[in-house]
C-alpha cells in the first residue's frame, strides 16, 4: 500500500481526467469531465487547462479533445513492455505464413488491450492497432485470458461487464458466457463466430510462460467470407500453436 506522503493525489486526479475521454467521449465540456471523474468544476477544469497548456488537449473555448500528444504515454508504456518486444517476431512470422494479421493482447479489468500486431489485411470495421481495446467476453482473445481465471474471478469480472449484444450473435447471460470458458479451458484455445463484429470471425489461444502461467493471448481473424467457423481450427489452430510453444520457451 502506497503512504499517503508518496501518494501525489493531483497526479491521480490528473489521470482520472484523461480517462474519461474515450471512443464515445472524445469531445467533453468542464462539466462532463466533473461527472465523469467525481471531482468538482473547479478540479476538473484546473487539471484540462494543463492538459491544455501542456499539449495534450485542445480547447476550443467549450469542449476539450486530447491531442496526438497523448499517445506517448500510453505507445511508450507499450513500447517500453519485454512482452510486446518478444513476440512482434513470432507475430510477423506467423501472420506471413498464414497470410491473415495476429494480434496479442492481454487482460484489462473487462476488456482486452492489445500489445502487439501484425496486420496482413483489414477484416474489421475499426482499425487495429497497439493500445486498441475490446470486450473481453466476445472477443476471443478476451475469452482465453478469462478461461486462465480462476472461475469466481472470471465470474465477476462478467458481473461487472457490459454484455449489451454487438451482433445477433452475441452470448448475453453471464452463464452462457461461463459455459464457454469451461469449454475454452478444456480444449485450449476459443473460437468466434460473429459476436463482435458481422463478418468476423476469430481463433484464439493462450500465451504460457515457462512456469506455466497465461500472460496473454494470441488471435487471428479472418472473414466470414473465407472460412467456416469450423474450419479455423484446421487451418489457423497449428500456426498458433507453433507460436504458442515456441513463445513457452522464453516468457517469464
Amino acid at each position: 500500500m502506497v503512504n499517503k506522503t508518496d501518494h501525489i493525489a493531483s497526479l491521480a486526479k490528473g489521470l482520472r481526467v484523461i480517462e474519461a475521454f474515450g471512443a464515445e467521449t472524445p469531445r467533453l465540456s468542464i462539466t462532463a469531465v466533473a461527472t465523469a471523474t467525481g471531482l468538482d468544476r473547479a478540479t476538473a477544469r484546473r487539471c484540462l487547462l494543463t492538459l491544455h497548456h501542456e499539449g495534450y488537449a485542445d480547447f476550443d473555448g467549450k469542449f476539450f479533445t486530447l491531442t496526438p500528444r497523448i499517445l506517448r504515454l500510453g505507445i511508450g508504456a507499450l513500447a517500453a513492455l519485454p512482452l510486446a518486444q518478444v513476440v512482434q517476431p513470432w507475430l510477423d512470422q506467423a501472420s506471413e505464413k498464414i497470410g491473415q494479421s495476429t494480434s496479442v493482447s492481454l487482460l484489462d479489468e473487462t476488456e482486452i488491450v492489445y500489445i502487439a500486431r501484425a496486420a496482413q489485411r483489414r477484416v474489421m470495421s475499426i482499425g487495429l492497432m497497439p493500445g486498441s481495446r475490446l470486450p473481453a467476453h466476445c472477443t476471443s482473445m478476451g475469452r482465453v485470458l478469462l478461461a486462465a481465471l480462476p472461475e469466481a474471478e472470471a465470474r465477476a469480472l462478467l458481473d461487472r461487464s457490459d454484455l449489451s449484444p454487438r451482433t445477433a450473435y452475441s452470448l448475453t447471460s453471464p452463464d452462457e458466457v461461463m459455459a464457454e470458458l469451461a469449454r475454452i479451458r478444456s480444449q485450449g484455445y476459443a473460437l468466434i463466430d460473429q459476436e463482435v463484429e458481422i463478418g468476423l470471425r476469430a481463433i484464439a489461444v493462450p500465451l504460457i510462460s515457462v512456469r506455466g502461467r497465461v500472460v496473454a493471448a494470441l488471435n487471428t481473424g479472418v472473414a466470414a467470407v473465407q472460412a467456416e467457423a469450423s474450419d479455423l481450427t484446421e487451418t489457423f489452430l497449428p500456426a498458433l500453436l507453433k507460436v504458442q510453444e515456441g513463445l513457452r520457451r522464453v516468457l517469464t
